[in-house]
């Protein structure tokens, strides 16, 4: 396996612009359930975390979560069939994962809140299957920002926390990345603030897709140095 750094990536609200599929996929499971859905800032601000946890964050838990994450999922595999509602990528994130697959001296990994079918779907769009050596997923781990999917990324691809970086663009990805012991940089064109991102641990937020680029080749050298 080449490469000494895991570099591991978020999608939603990171790669890809997800939000208005999400925002549509939440109203119609609260209507499923005749249930007000919530203002769009505030569905928004669950991205990341698991779909209990999600829906528990937004009705509390004596509310039918169950029923409404079980809603949102018929509601996310409806829309999913319709071309009409594919979440485009953010301007940069094609070209950015490219440069990264190009440099062959890291390994690439996904560390998620979507279920792992939606990162197969991904996957498929992409023609990536074949660049990412690990994948942890909401279906496999504690939500966000327990640390667990970077602990078992880094597990099964035998790097250490000094040689992880997370990129995503929620503080729960920056809480996860700090519960884990590794480098976090933040995303500000996401779904949280870049004063959120910073309070939960971020090293760093870039602005856009060509920071980031800098920022991680940056990083690479610095730690390929030779010590003075």
């Amino acid at each position: 396996m080449n490469g000494s750094h895991l570099i591991l990536l978020d999608i939603d609200g990171t790669l890809v612009d997800s939000q208005d599929f999400i925002v549509e996929a939440q109203r119609r499971a609260f209507a499923a359930q005749g249930l007000p859905a919530p203002e769009r800032e505030r569905a928004l601000s669950v991205v990341g975390l698991s779909l209990l946890e999600a829906f528990t964050a937004l009705v509390g838990k004596d509310a039918p979560v169950e029923n409404l994450v079980q809603a949102y999922r018929t509601a996310w595999h409806q829309m999913r069939a319709d071309p009409s509602f594919e979440d485009p990528f953010f301007e940069g994130a094609l070209d950015f994962v490219r440069m990264l697959i190009a440099r062959g001296d890291v390994k690439l990994g996904i560390a998620t809140g979507k279920a792992r079918r939606g990162v197969v779907h991904l996957m498929d769009r992409t023609g990536w299957h074949d660049h990412f050596v690990t994948i942890q997923t909401a279906d496999d781990h504690p939500s966000k920002p327990a640390p667990d999917m970077i602990l078992k990324a880094m597990e099964e691809t035998g790097t250490s926390p000094h040689h992880t970086i997370m990129i995503g663009d929620t503080s729960y990805d920056m809480a996860m990345a700090k519960a884990a012991g590794v480098h976090a940089i933040g995303v500000a064109w996401g779904y949280h603030q870049r004063e959120a991102l910073v309070h939960a641990g971020a090293d760093l937020v870039v602005d856009d897709f060509a920071h980031l680029t800098r920022a991680i080749a940056g990083m690479l050298a610095d730690a390929s140095a030779p010590a003075a």
